[in-house]
């Protein structure tokens, strides 16, 4: 929190290159902001694990090799962040580079999938679930960059599945992984104070693909250190809102004859903010800007726990985590469509008025 602060404190010195700007088809802020939150919160988790470190050897070993595998990633977010010349498909392959380096280096290697077929190639070649791992990583980094575009989306979403790891973490006792937990917790909720509601600080990819790739690893490794025990749909239940939101994006863009990597303004939580937030102000005032962009994040908050609790609740339950999976599919699909044809429910649209003169009433 306190490196927040001082971030937002000195924005004059550094904003030349630290500013997003706020034209663009993924920007619906005010005015430049800092989009180096990432820089807090690796720092918030460098001091807790230093911490951990000298009060626990194995927690604290455990901790800063996952704070070394997830550089790369971060150094290529925070290098974007600050040039905006670094492409999309070079980010993944820093993601895939942690992966890589954190299979080979904590044994975070996915031993089954749950899926028949898969997991007798995983039984049988070692190198594929390698992989399936590598790849599975790489794609929730990315996943967890594409929902970071208002105002707390992207941290509440992250605070709320950390959350739910610490639960289990501390239900199977494995004390390493549940205090990375509530270290990277901290370290969201120290950026997120400052994030949301006002907008006085962005994640940017640096913050965004840091938390995608601790939040995958952790997922990675509850599941590889209690085989049997956790299952690896209750993470992929967990996470289902990005990671369907970027695999329907892909989708969604190939029928459109789009490339995959390209930004646009057609994601889940652009579409709430047009269709069922946005009406509530027409005034284009900074503070109507503002609060109109804070508005969204609850909505997807909500969509997060329809498959955080069911996850909590049957964590050891694989058939019913793939069931839930499949219902949380099928209803995102059916919200989605709804909202793209202009019939979204009446009581989900926000219909009140902040300014005396609205163009769009």
């Amino acid at each position: 929190m306190a490196v927040s602060v001082i971030v937002i404190r000195t924005q004059h010195l550094h904003g030349r290159l630290s500013f997003d700007n706020p034209n663009g088809v993924q920007k619906f802020h005010a005015s430049p902001t800092p989009r180096i939150g990432g820089v807090p919160v690796v720092l918030g988790l460098a001091a807790a694990f230093l911490t951990a470190k000298f009060s626990q050897d194995d927690v604290g070993r455990l901790n800063g090799l996952l704070l070394l595998t997830a550089l790369p990633v971060f150094l290529a977010g925070l290098v974007e962040d600050i040039s905006k010349r670094v492409s999309p498909r070079t980010r993944l392959l820093a993601a895939f580079c942690s992966a890589g380096l954190a299979a080979a280096f904590t044994e975070a290697i996915l031993p089954t999938l749950g899926i028949p077929g898969i997991d007798n190639l995983i039984g049988a070649w070692p190198f594929v679930g390698f992989v399936v791992t590598v790849f599975a990583v790489g794609g929730v980094c990315h996943a967890i960059n594409i929902i970071d575009g208002y105002n707390g989306l992207m941290g509440g979403v992250a605070l709320l599945v950390t959350a739910a790891l610490a639960y289990v973490a501390l239900a199977v006792g494995d004390l390493p992984i549940l205090v990375v937990c509530l270290a990277l917790a901290a370290s969201i909720a120290g950026f997120l104070i400052w994030n949301f509601p006002r907008g006085l600080i962005f994640a940017g990819d640096a913050g965004a693909y840091l938390i995608g790739f601790l939040l995958a690893e952790i997922s990675v490794l509850l599941v590889a250190r209690h085989p049997g025990v956790v299952s690896p749909w209750f993470p992929l239940l967990l996470l289902i809102y990005p990671v369907f939101e970027t695999l329907f994006s892909i989708w969604r863009r190939s029928k459109c004859k789009m490339e995959a990597v390209l930004p646009d303004s057609m994601h889940l939580h652009q579409m709430i903010y047009k269709k069922l937030v946005r009406w509530m102000v027409g005034s284009r005032e900074a503070k109507h800007l503002t609060r109109r962009n804070s508005m969204t994040a609850p909505y997807l908050w909500g969509v997060t726990m329809c498959s955080v609790m069911p996850a909590l609740l049957f964590w050891k339950a694989q058939w019913a985590l793939q069931v839930c999976a499949v219902l949380f599919a099928t209803c995102y699909v059916w919200a989605y469509h709804r909202l793209v044809t202009f019939r979204s429910p009446r009581s989900l649209v926000l219909r009140k008025s902040l300014g005396r003169k609205s163009p769009l009433r």
